[in-house]
């Protein structure tokens, strides 16, 4: 009978360890909105909202500003966009995607998600923008402002 009951101890011990390792890791991003200011340059200058989501070391960061209007109608998913970060205050980082909505012309630009890799206790802030529409037209934009209410803590 003993031996019956530590078999028992020790399987629902195996399962309560296998359920805690296979749970979803829920997103500890903070926060997970975000704005900065941005220059364009002759494409414009304005404000930038990212909305970051964390899943693990997946992280995927989505981007729509006022600072670029689409130039033309932009089917969706035909802009590359690449997103560096400042990373813990001394490297950078990048988010890249090519995963944009369709937009109209004169439309805010949205780009993303755009995906990256993060570690517990990363610290990104958002420093430029290089968005490549159609393959031919590139425009790069640079951060004005720090992030606010402050960079993204994963």
């Amino acid at each position: 009978m003993r031996r019956s009951k530590l078999g028992i101890v020790t399987a629902t011990a195996a399962l309560a360890t296998g359920a805690i390792v296979l749970a979803p890791t829920a997103s500890a991003v903070d926060p997970t909105t975000a704005t900065v200011t941005a220059d364009c340059g002759s494409y414009g200058s304005g404000t930038a909202t990212l909305t970051a989501t964390q899943d693990g070391t997946a992280a995927t960061i989505t981007l729509t500003s006022s600072a670029v209007k689409a130039p033309a109608a932009v089917p969706a998913g035909s802009v590359d966009s690449t997103l560096t970060l400042s990373k813990n205050g001394s490297g950078t980082t990048t988010f890249t995607g090519k995963d944009n909505p369709a937009m109209e012309t004169g439309d805010d630009v949205t780009t993303g998600p755009l995906k990256g890799t993060v570690a517990a206790g990363d610290i990104l802030e958002a420093k430029s923008l290089k968005l490549t529409v159609f393959g031919v037209i590139t425009v790069n934009c640079t951060a004005t402002s720090a992030q606010s209410p402050g960079p993204f803590t994963f």
